[in-house]
């Protein structure tokens, strides 16, 4: 099975739209997220309603539980609590009833989901050190576990001397962010896994960084959450 795994999308729709573009084009079988669906970015309500739509599996965020219920807001960047604010008034009650009702992990074709860590998926832990990644292990039994949250796309295994998926091993893979990533590279990021071969492929996609600074700016959002985007950081 070929599985599309998409994370950190923060409301930005011209970056997730060029996304759609690529998986109309691979056709997955199916499409999963691992949650920051909203936060930062200036269209959560078209970014929230797609998902809905074309995912089969999606968990909760850290951003998506400041949005949709303010709980933890305190504990994100001063730019990220008044994005939240803002993407909080953007949603109905209904929208953000359904973000509030995400699984923090999910088990779906053989795989783990989660935002952060499938250890303490409510703490939103940020695997930095090789000793944290190597726990991750522990807390789940499934040979691949996909997280976002850093917005750092990577592969960690199990096994020493392991560098690239390949059946027989486990691994932790960030997908790294489809609406802000952070390693550098402005492009929109997600992957493409397929549950057989481990194939494994973190596809960059180039958007309209202009139009999503534009929208930042349109609805009066922080002018250093549209410049981030350019630098990719």
């Amino acid at each position: 099975m070929r599985l599309a795994v998409l994370s950190d999308i923060h409301s930005n729709w011209p970056a997730l739209e060029a996304v759609a573009a690529v998986l109309e084009t691979e056709s997955p079988d199916a499409v999963l997220c691992v949650g920051d669906v909203v936060g930062y970015g200036a269209d959560p309500a078209l970014c929230l309603e797609w998902v809905r739509e074309h995912t089969d599996a999606c968990v909760l965020g850290n951003h998506d539980l400041a949005v949709a219920s303010s709980e933890g807001i305190e504990y994100l960047p001063d730019h990220g609590q008044l994005a939240a604010e803002h993407n909080a008034e953007a949603l109905s009650h209904e929208q953000r009833h359904w973000l509030a009702h995400l699984p923090l992990t999910a088990r779906v074709h053989d795989i783990t989901l989660a935002h952060a860590s499938p250890q303490h998926p409510e703490r939103w832990l940020r695997i930095e050190s090789f000793f944290l990644a190597q726990e991750q292990f522990r807390h789940f039994d499934t040979d691949v576990c996909f997280v976002g949250h850093t917005h750092l796309p990577g592969v960690l295994s199990a096994s020493l001397g392991v560098l690239r998926p390949r059946p027989g091993h486990r691994f932790l893979i960030n997908v790294g962010s489809v609406g802000q990533p952070r390693d550098g590279d402005p492009r929109a990021c997600f992957a493409l896994f397929d549950t057989e071969t481990f194939a494994l492929d973190l596809r960059r996609v180039p958007y309209n960084v202009d139009r999503a600074r534009q929208r930042i700016r349109e609805e009066g959002l922080p002018e250093g959450l549209g410049r981030r985007l350019d630098r990719g950081q």
